[in-house]
């Protein structure tokens, strides 16, 4: 780059409109023309900052066109252009300043985590929460659609209860048809002809009733002939320890006399039923004297329960003695 042409750059600089001044060049220039260096002895950095300084005012210049047309609105007044020494970048901020910016980002991010976790727990709540209205909603089916344990119903209910019989003279009675209602006696007859099941292990063999001496053996059926042997169990009440009613009669002046004494019995004795395999102990928690025709005792209950039936009172045989046990042990 000659000289002329240094000067040329440095003319168009100072003629630009508004004024712009570069005094720092046009210093720099005359020092150069001073010494009258030619472009061959300017260093790199002295032409780089020639370069930048011929752009600028280059660009100035097209911005001033741009203005002179109306292509370009001034916004603010114009001030001196930056020299590059004014551009150099200045030493580092300090610690504290940043220190302000990053401690707020610091709270920030720890609010956001904290709101985040509390989004997760509580979103694992309502999950925890989803589930156990589930599992109640599928009890609550289950339970709607379960069915009803039926019991039983015997086709043919007892007329009267059993044991009864006619007032013994010199030791010999009869079965007293005369309790039972006369329209109902066919019926009665027709059923004592019913057969007797073989015993199974889970049934009733012996019952014994320590409070008032009672140690007897238990057989199938409580008609006039069963009731000969010992204590009849009713056909169709259930085995000891079900849930339900075991229905036990003996008489109570013939035949041994095996319930003579039924009627001292009170709350809290216990009953004891044996079977091949178990003993079963029940506890006394109901006595009464009924009629004979209150069937009502012979039905079955949801606990298990034994119920032990004899004429009533002794040698008039016009009613009937009910004492009732609930089971306290050897239920399964």
């Amino acid at each position: 780059m000659e000289n002329s042409d240094i000067g040329n750059i440095i003319y168009k600089i100072n003629v630009t409109p508004k004024g712009v001044r570069y005094s720092h060049l046009q210093s720099w220039y005359n020092h150069v023309v001073a010494r009258r260096k030619s472009p061959k002895d300017l260093s790199v950095e002295e032409l780089r900052r020639l370069l930048v300084e011929k752009q600028r005012a280059v660009r100035q210049e097209r911005l001033e066109r741009f203005r002179k047309t109306g292509r370009v609105v001034t916004l603010a007044s114009d001030v001196d252009a930056p020299s590059l020494d004014d551009l150099r970048s200045g030493p580092l901020a300090d610690a504290d300043d940043e220190g302000a910016p990053s401690s707020r980002r610091r709270v920030l991010d720890y609010f956001l985590l904290t709101i985040e976790i509390l989004a997760v727990l509580g979103l694992v709540f309502v999950l925890f929460n989803g589930l156990e209205v589930i599992q109640e909603l599928n009890q609550e089916v289950a339970r709607a659609l379960e069915q009803p344990t039926l019991t039983p119903t015997p086709l043919i209910r007892a007329v009267v209860l059993p044991s009864g019989h006619t007032p013994p003279i010199e030791g010999v009675a009869q079965p007293n048809e005369a309790e039972i209602p006369e329209h109902l006696r066919p019926l009665v007859q027709s059923l004592a002809n019913v057969p007797i099941p073989t015993p199974g292990p889970a049934q009733a063999r012996r019952i014994q009733i320590p409070s008032i001496g009672v140690d007897a053996s238990i057989v199938q059926g409580d008609g006039w002939e069963q009731l000969k042997k010992g204590v009849g169990q009713h056909v169709g009440s259930v085995n000891p320890g079900q849930n339900g009613n075991i229905i036990l009669s003996a008489h109570n002046d013939i035949f041994g006399e095996i319930f003579r004494y039924l009627e001292e019995l009170e709350p809290g004795d216990e009953i004891i039923i044996h079977t091949q395999q178990r003993v079963y102990t029940y506890v006394i928690f109901n006595k009464k004297i009924v009629e004979p025709t209150q069937v009502e005792f012979m039905d079955q209950t949801a606990k298990p329960v034994t119920t032990l039936i004899s004429c009533y009172p002794y040698l008039v045989d016009d009613q009937r003695i009910v004492v009732q046990g609930q089971l306290k042990s050897g239920g399964g």
